[in-house]
């Protein structure tokens, strides 16, 4: 099958060899289609929940099944097969919608064509989500089905499930508001459909190009401009597109040679681009859907999500641009000598296209709007800016965006449905509760070997997940473990504080009555936590509601899925599966896995960020707080960076590297104001005697990389 990608490296035009121009046409109209029915639904009309989401389903299943054949190189052989079975997931939405009345009335009890019909929807849902990404998710939904149906019977231990029947596993999946049409379908459905018709709209209007014109006239003139020019350039973009590997095709056919020209290596150029592109999934507004995610899991608001995401998401872009200004010095680059536009240039050429929709979408989003009302809005306010530039959107250009947004949409649409099914069990079982408890356990308490742990499951998990997937999987199976130990952790400080609230002491005068005298004064901390183990799990919730503000235990559940969001971006640039580090590969013509490593080692924001959020209130809100700690993590960071590279502004003997490298990790860990302002002033030291004792070289100017590496 060939495909045609457009600037976002999304699918453009899907093709089957010898399917011809009907195919083509039937694909556009299909997408234009879905698209208008979700603006509709939407920002219009107001449907139920189940007729909303089987309709979604039932739309994106037939394009999926046109674009997505089988197996690669049907062409056209399997064409009208694929029709068929598109046509037949739409039947089975329809059914669902005027069915599900039916089932309710007689008493959830379902005739043969209830079975029949939820079998073959459940068969479609996981066919396409394998034509979209593989075996891993049908895999392990059909696991989950058996082991709810019955299978989970034959588990001893903990994971014993007596099982539910076939009659009630079908109505649960299929029928009710739980499964393939419960909360991740209308996530799908809604917010992450609108913001993916807004982001292709954006591109057809040219602010793709925008986009990376403006980081070129910012940095493009700077030491390590061009590296630069990648990190702005992939931030702005992912606030379009919300997909790492669409960021990286997108902005690194530019990036990529603009980084070889100025000197840099083909591997570092590439690894940059899949790093920066992997920090654009962690950018407001969409977070590559993310936001809406976790607004629907926390029950946080979006909007609260996404300002308190912003500054955590500069940091890492921050971070990507201190590992390129260390190699741009290491190999003694100058600015590249290339005549950029100024930032006026470029305003006047079509900035509006990009900023005017953004404000409206910010506006709207800060007025209190919902998010798809306000991304209705900000599609307008794209069309409408498009006509004072250059690129004026005509009625071809608005259907083609449409017809985009919904042929981007197709696998994220399929996984999410299925990955319904997934949450439905875990849901249902208490499996999540169970695995939680089993973190914990595995970590002793222990919040580090916690935040390892789920790091290590979301590398796994990434290996055959996309991103957001593999969120709300681990998000379910994890975070309820990482939300009680973060509280632990803050409990047990107030004890060993004595600060522990009266309303707190009755739960100790239950467990251990003379303990209660002892929480009026200060102890050390091992009989804070020795007291603190007395209290059994079953009051543990009642503990934290009596002991902690309501807004610290807000934090600690936001801490805990933003923790697990962060991580769960790692599969991006981490060997052996690292789908943006290869693309990025591909087009600077590098070995992938050589520059899988090379993205590893240059994102390492994504492990150190989620470590403040899990010890510091990075995300209360507190946006002086908040600064401070972007302040010491960044000097951190600089200091992590110059010590394992042995490079900072000048080149650092070997001895000095360890305490420059210690002194980072002493900035990065919250050990408190005075001691990290004091570890500040001994970093400045420590650098200043490195550049005292490095020798005296002369600046090259730009140069062509043509090493492979």
């Amino acid at each position: 099958m060939a495909q045609k990608t457009d600037s976002t490296g999304e699918l453009t035009m899907p093709q089957r060899e010898g399917a011809g121009p009907l195919y083509e046409k039937v694909v556009l109209a299909l997408g234009v289609a879905i698209s208008l029915f979700h603006i509709y639904a939407n920002s219009i009309a107001r449907l139920d929940d189940l007729t909303f989401t089987a309709l979604h389903w039932g739309g994106f299943a037939l394009l999926c099944a046109l674009v997505y054949p089988a197996y690669a190189g049907a062409g056209k052989k399997t064409l009208w097969v694929d029709l068929v079975l598109g046509l037949l997931a739409v039947a089975c939405a329809v059914y669902v919608i005027y069915g599900a009345d039916l089932v309710y009335r007689r008493g959830v009890r379902l005739i043969w064509a209830d079975y029949v019909v939820a079998l073959l929807a459940i068969a479609l849902a996981l066919e396409m989500a394998r034509r979209t990404a593989g075996w891993f998710i049908p895999v392990l939904a059909v696991f989950c089905l058996f082991y709810i149906a019955g299978g989970g019977a034959y588990i001893p231990g903990m994971f014993r499930f007596p099982g539910l029947t076939l009659e009630t596993t079908l109505f649960r999946a299929f029928f009710e508001l739980n499964g393939m049409f419960g909360s991740i379908a209308r996530i799908s459905a809604t917010f992450v459909f609108m913001f993916v018709l807004f982001g292709a709209f954006l591109v057809r209007s040219g602010a793709g190009a925008f986009v990376i014109d403006l980081a070129r006239a910012v940095a493009g003139k700077l030491v390590g401009g061009p590296g630069f020019v990648a990190v702005m350039g992939s931030g702005l973009t992912g606030t379009v597109t919300g997909s790492a590997v669409a960021n990286t095709v997108s902005t690194g056919v530019i990036t990529i040679p603009l980084m070889k020209r100025a000197g840099f290596p083909a591997k570092f150029a590439a690894g940059v681009e899949a790093s920066a592109s992997t920090g654009g999934q962690l950018m407001p507004p969409i977070m590559g859907a993310g936001a809406f995610v976790m607004a629907t899991y926390t029950q946080i608001s979006y909007l609260t999500i996404v300002a308190v995401a912003l500054l955590p998401a500069l940091l890492y872009f921050l971070s990507v641009a201190i590992w390129i200004r260390i190699e741009a010095k290491k190999l003694d680059l100058g600015a590249l000598q290339e005549d950029v536009p100024t930032v006026m240039e470029i305003m006047k050429r079509g900035g509006i296209s990009f900023l005017v929709p953004m404000g409206v979408l910010i506006g709207m989003l800060m007025q209190g709007y919902t998010p798809t009302y306000a991304a209705s809005f900000a599609i307008l306010a794209v069309i409408v800016s498009s006509w004072f530039t250059k690129s004026p959107m005509g009625p071809l250009a608005i259907i083609d965006a449409l017809s985009l947004g919904a042929r981007n949409m197709v696998m994220t649409a399929m996984l999410l449905v299925s990955v319904g099914l997934i949450v439905m069990v875990v849901e249902t079982t208490g499996i999540g509760n169970t695995l939680s408890l089993m973190l914990a356990d595995w970590a002793g308490g222990n919040l580090m070997i916690a935040l390892v742990l789920v790091a290590l499951a979301s590398l796994v998990l990434g290996m055959g997940l996309p991103v957001t997937a593999a969120y709300i999987v681990l998000a379910t199976l994890s975070a309820p473990a990482l939300y009680q130990l973060m509280n632990n952790e803050a409990v047990v400080a107030m004890i060993a504080a004595g600060t522990l609230p009266q309303d707190a002491h009755a739960i100790f005068m239950l467990v251990e009555p003379e303990a209660v005298a002892a929480l009026q004064s200060p102890m050390p901390m091992a009989e804070a936590q020795r007291l603190f183990d007395m209290v059994p799990p079953d009051f543990s919730s009642q503990l934290y509601r009596q002991a902690l503000d309501p807004a610290v235990l807000t934090t600690a559940l936001l801490s805990a899925h933003m923790i697990i969001f962060w991580l769960s971006q790692d599969s991006n640039v981490t060997p052996p599966v690292c789908l943006t580090a290869f693309a990025a590969a591909a087009i600077a013509k590098t070995p992938p896995m050589a520059t899988g490593f090379t993205a590893w080692r240059i994102a390492k924001g994504l492990y150190i960020i989620p470590v403040l959020f899990a010890y510091t209130p990075y995300l209360s809100g507190d946006w002086l707080k908040a600064l401070e700690i972007t302040a010491f993590a960044a000097f951190g960071i600089y200091a992590l960076a110059a010590g394992f590279e042995g490079h900072g502004e000048k080149p650092i003997p070997h001895w000095l590297r360890p305490p420059i490298f210690l002194t980072g990790v002493f900035l990065v860990w919250p050990t408190g104001r005075p001691s990290q302002i004091a570890a500040v002033f001994v970093l400045m030291a420590l650098l200043a005697l490195a550049w005292k004792l490095a020798p005296v070289r002369k600046t090259k100017i730009g140069k062509e990389a043509t090493q492979g590496g």
